[in-house]
């Protein structure tokens, strides 16, 4: 949904009887981005509405039903929540979203003790519970635990209620998985204040619309996992096993591996303070990036939007960096397995993140052509593209297998067992962050200018090393952010020109040389025109790797500056 068009009320009622049940109306979303999310919802005035002050909730919902799903075939989901000694029993109507608005039929009343709702106290909650599911028991099927901060704001229209909310879903006290996601509730006043908040929350390019409740998403985790674990999905009329989930099916409607992984829930930062042992630290940092690694997974494998297997890519490239940062504080038997299974899963992103970068680039030149010559190119995109399948075929064979299964759930395992694998320390052994950051982060630096003297007469492979020396800068700068200082912001945006300009020059570089190779291997089978058309495209990539190689200097001596080493050297001077 954008701006402020909100769909008509439905129709519908609770049943002959009775008083039609009031109409909750939301905004619902899913979190993708909370570095971009968070500006507006942290503002004391988001979007030019009155923000009030945020609060805190631990909400636990437990859903629940009959063996053969009456309440949600009569297109409802029925909750008891506990609050205190309180249990309320809630029913929402099952209404399809339109967008990310969500009106539904919403009834609440007290609850009683166990689940037979013919005891409880009377209601018109009760009573359309107990007519829906005739003599049938009520089984529980899910647990929906959330974690929420919730904040009013408001302006002339009227009132609604945000909520950020941290979800787990847990069946039979095992995690099955959780998600973020931001509900905004109408709670008084013009329904036009929804599409004003719906157009900013799009706006950051943090959120989507989610396409259902919290009780469908956790359902379709629910019997994700009954699928995994060859259980039939139950159902009134059928008692056959449901088919196994497709690879790349979303998260909120995950399959047999995602459903029962836990997906971390961290914070906007690793959380990495100077007093932290260093080995701690490097925890933090894992468990940080692991969570976003599992976040983008569900992306990665639908392929809809190639920036999740590239932000996947990126957590697996800071895991491993953070491991070199990091590694000396625990075993080696730890380390070894968790840099192993992180290079093969880099291995198996990359194959395809790459070529969705040259890809793109080729596409980029082609659309500057005629339509002569873009059809003439033609025979290079499509053999890139036929590779690109066969190595997202062989990502999905990866993240389908037991093997990559049990590098999750081991590294899982370490990042929530603080202790776990770190090497004793002696007393008056270094080990506190404030203690040991300052020399590796110098040592990275080191590392970046000790290219000084040969830059200028670099060959394109010792530029490369350059750039993955530059990369191991920037992750440990950004490993240590937190306890350095206001400095770090400027040799973070320095490091990182610098590594932009070599990944540039390196895609160049890459692109020359793989049409280089298509027109030696298949020039004979190619017209004229599409020889032609490829020569072309090589010559425009050697021309921007030549250029990009002489432009290095700049961004180079903006890093190596004696600014840049002070600014360093004040940052480390704040531990």
């Amino acid at each position: 949904m954008s701006g402020d068009t909100i769909p008509p009320p439905v129709s519908g009622g609770a049943g002959p009887g009775t008083s039609p049940p009031p109409i909750e109306i939301e905004l619902k979303y899913d979190v993708t981005d909370r570095a971009l999310l968070d500006p507006l919802l942290e503002a004391a005035a988001p979007a030019g509405f009155a923000g009030g002050e945020w609060h805190e909730a631990l909400v636990d919902d437990r859903y629940v039903d009959t063996p053969g799903r009456a309440v949600e075939h009569a297109g409802y989901a029925a909750r008891i929540r506990e609050r205190g000694d309180r249990r309320i029993l809630g029913l929402k109507s099952l209404t399809p979203a339109v967008g990310a608005v969500h009106r539904r039929e919403e009834l609440e009343a007290p609850a009683g003790e166990g689940l037979d709702p013919r005891t409880w106290p009377a209601s018109d909650a009760r009573d359309l519970l107990v007519q829906t599911i005739g003599e049938e028991p009520l089984q529980e099927r899910f647990q929906v635990r959330q974690r929420r901060r919730v904040r009013e704001v408001s302006d002339a229209d009227g009132a609604v209620e945000i909520s950020v909310d941290e979800v787990e879903v847990l069946r039979g006290g095992h995690l099955l998985g959780t998600y973020s996601g931001i509900e905004v509730e109408l709670r008084r006043g013009d329904e036009a204040i929804l599409g004003r908040l719906a157009t900013a929350l799009e706006a950051t390019g943090g959120v989507r619309p989610a396409s259902g409740s919290k009780f469908e998403a956790a359902r379709d985790l629910a019997e994700g996992a009954a699928r995994a674990a060859g259980r039939p999905r139950a159902g009134r009329g059928s008692q056959r096993a449901e088919p196994a989930q497709a690879a790349g099916e979303p998260a909120r409607q995950a399959g047999s591996e995602a459903a029962e992984r836990l997906l971390l829930s961290v914070g906007k930062t690793p959380g990495v303070a100077a007093d932290d042992p260093v080995a701690e630290a490097g925890r933090k940092v894992l468990r940080f990036h692991l969570a976003r690694m599992l976040a983008a997974e569900a992306g990665t494998r639908s392929g809809e939007n190639p920036e999740d297997l590239h932000k996947m890519r990126v957590a697996t490239r800071r895991m491993r960096a953070a491991w070199r940062v990091f590694g000396d504080g625990f075993r080696r038997g730890r380390v070894r397995r968790s840099v192993g299974g992180l290079r093969t899963l880099a291995g198996n992103l990359g194959g395809v993140r790459d070529l969705d970068v040259l890809i793109d680039l080729l596409e980029a030149h082609a659309a500057g052509l005629d339509p002569a010559a873009r059809d003439a190119l033609r025979p290079l995109v499509d053999a890139w593209r036929a590779e690109r399948d066969r190595a997202r075929t062989a990502l999905l064979r990866y993240l389908d297998s037991a093997a990559y299964r049990k590098f999750v759930e081991e590294q899982l395992a370490f990042v929530e067992d603080v202790g776990r694998d770190v090497i004793p320390a002696g007393p008056t052994d270094p080990r506190r962050v404030r203690d040991t950051a300052p020399s590796r982060l110098w040592t990275a630096y080191e590392g970046v200018r000790a290219y000084d003297a040969v830059l200028r007469w670099a060959d394109l492979a010792t530029i490369h090393q350059l750039r993955i020396a530059g990369k191991r800068l920037r992750y440990a700068i950004e490993f240590f952010r937190e306890p350095l200082g206001p400095d770090v912001a400027l040799l973070i945006e320095r490091v990182t020109a610098l590594q932009d300009h070599l990944g540039l020059l390196h895609d160049a570089d890459v692109a020359a040389g793989l049409a280089r190779s298509f027109l030696v291997e298949r020039s004979a089978a190619l017209s004229p025109a599409s020889v032609d058309a490829v020569g072309r495209y090589l010559g425009d990539r050697e021309r921007e790797t030549a250029r990009l190689r002489r432009t290095i200097g700049p961004t180079w001596r903006r890093v190596t500056s004696i600014e840049f080493r002070r600014a360093l050297g004040r940052a480390v001077a704040q531990l």
